[in-house]
């Protein structure tokens, strides 16, 4: 396989700055964060998947994504076939409580992170194919049951965060497909009308938990509630310009739970305050408007859908993620794009980038 010169000169080669820059971010706050705790080998480790994340987005980048559509089937059999496993065979409970990992010898991953890609390339294809009927009400439903069964998979693990990922980005494809605003409305009705179902039925004691203390942290101040509380105190500590970096109370003091992970952004409003804050901010919108450019210039429908979902997913991880730090969403355990510790997170990212910048560089080639 070879890529045309021309194709290469189409490479969004200022996305990839930004993306780098704030993973360049990532690095230096988990060496802040994973100071008392022997830093390096977490460098190496993060540095290791980034490398490994831009060796995926080269082979996809190789693949024309015109090709993934004819393969979209078998995608999603295989994407259903991991998350199956993770009940089968997953493990978890003991640390995270979820079963939510895949065990093999001594390396461990987490299959929702890469069943996310290829549900995302799944669902563009099957909007491609009934964007004429997107109004009907069979048009949808067909489209919410083919990507209600993952959701319920990933939802069965339990892991209400990836399973809350699937539903925004497959609302935001079905949107810009051309969804009705009446219809937008119906479903934001059944939404509603569903919560106390799922309070019910659906959610774990440990789920109904996480939502009452982050409505009020204080019910279990040294429990459930803590994480919260920590995070708000490193995130208030910052103030301006931070208290500098290796110097954050909350986080080398050890307060701060998970702070290499689901807790970054908290480290760095502490250590970098509001000043780092806004040039990391920045950067995701910078990110963001690009995608969002890169979906609007895209040849076909189809890889417009891809961008979308892509761009869906990594705006829902940004925002649950600064949301749940600062007390604006309950803590899901879903870590910060491109910044968070953790490989599997970081490669599956580095794909969703890989398929917007496939979408990108083929924009204007004609298939014959």
């Amino acid at each position: 396989m070879k890529l045309e010169n021309k194709l290469i000169k189409k490479i969004n080669f200022s996305l990839i700055i930004v993306v780098l820059m704030i993973c360049i971010m990532g690095i230096v706050m988990i060496a802040s964060a994973t100071h008392s705790l022997g830093y390096e080998r977490y460098i190496r480790t993060q540095i290791s998947s980034i490398i490994m994340g831009f060796i995926a987005i080269i082979i996809i980048l190789f693949i024309d994504y015109n090709v993934l559509a004819k393969l979209y089937m078998p995608i999603y059999i295989f994407s259903n076939l991991l998350l199956v496993s993770v009940l089968l065979f997953g493990a978890g409970a003991d640390s995270w409580g979820a079963n939510r990992w895949i065990r093999i010898g001594g390396f461990q991953f987490q299959p929702s992170d890469f069943a996310k890609i290829g549900i995302i390339i799944c669902l563009a294809k099957v909007i491609d194919d009934h964007k004429d009927s997107i109004h009907k009400l069979s048009t949808i439903t067909k489209i919410l049951l083919f990507a209600g069964l993952p959701m319920a998979l990933i939802a069965r693990q339990p892991d209400l965060g990836t399973t809350m990922a699937f539903g925004f980005f497959t609302l935001g494809m079905i949107f810009i497909a051309g969804l009705k605003y009446k219809h937008i409305f119906i479903t934001a009705i059944i939404g509603m009308f569903s919560v106390p179902l799922a309070w019910l039925t659906f959610l774990k004691d440990y789920q109904k938990d996480r939502i009452l203390t982050f409505l009020n942290p204080d019910l279990d101040p040294m429990g459930k509630g803590y994480h919260a509380i920590q995070s708000r105190l490193a995130v208030g500590n910052g103030m301006i310009f931070g208290k500098g970096l290796f110097r954050g109370t909350q986080s080398q003091f050890g307060f701060l739970p998970e702070k290499h992970t689901d807790f970054i952004f908290s480290v760095l409003a502490e250590e970098l305050g509001f000043a780092g804050v806004s040039v990391l901010i920045l950067l995701y919108i910078i990110m963001l408007v690009k995608c969002i450019n890169i979906a609007m210039d895209a040849k076909d429908d189809f890889g417009a859908y891809i961008v979308t979902g892509a761009t869906f997913m990594l705006a829902f991880h940004i925002f649950s993620n600064i949301g749940m730090t600062i007390g604006l969403m309950p803590v899901t355990g879903k870590p910060l794009p491109f910044v968070s510790y953790g490989g599997t997170f970081m490669l599956s990212n580095m794909m969703a980038l890989g398929l917007i910048l496939n979408v990108n560089m083929r924009r204007d080639k004609i298939n014959f």
